[in-house]
């Protein structure tokens, strides 16, 4: 009985035979190890994207405070300027457009924006109200 045979191969059968029933699960593990690596990275991208959304979206919204709060202070008087107007310039400084502006009762001002760099999930808006305090 030759070597190949007592290691479980048949009789003049070598085991690098293409025909050999082993020999259909040759490269399974490296189809499986790039399909994992493909899962790896599309995972990341996708948490890249909603990490920027995120970011975006707290840029907006700190843009639409910080035009609400020039705004009612435009309205109450305290600085110089229409209150829109301020808002949408402290907005434009912050990168951020306005989208709308109202005056509310007691000085109060509610500003919507909206960020000029959009990203592949959308663009990002922030909505802010303010007047002076209670």
């Amino acid at each position: 009985m030759s070597r190949l045979a007592t290691r479980g191969s048949a009789p003049g059968e070598h085991p690098q035979n293409p025909e050999s029933p082993g020999h259909l699960e040759r490269g399974a593990g490296t189809v499986l190890a790039l399909g994992l690596g493909m899962l790896v990275v599309l995972a990341a991208v996708l948490i890249v994207l909603l990490a920027q959304s995120g970011a975006m979206a707290f840029r907006a919204a700190a843009a639409a405070d910080l035009a609400a709060l020039a705004a009612a202070d435009a309205a109450r008087g305290i600085t110089p300027g229409e209150p829109c107007a301020v808002a949408a310039d402290v907005a434009r400084r912050n990168g951020a457009r306005i989208l709308s502006c109202s005056e509310g009762t007691g000085s109060t001002v509610q500003v919507r924006t909206e960020l000029e760099i959009r990203t592949p999930v959308g663009g990002a808006t922030g909505l802010a109200r303010a007047g002076p305090p209670p």
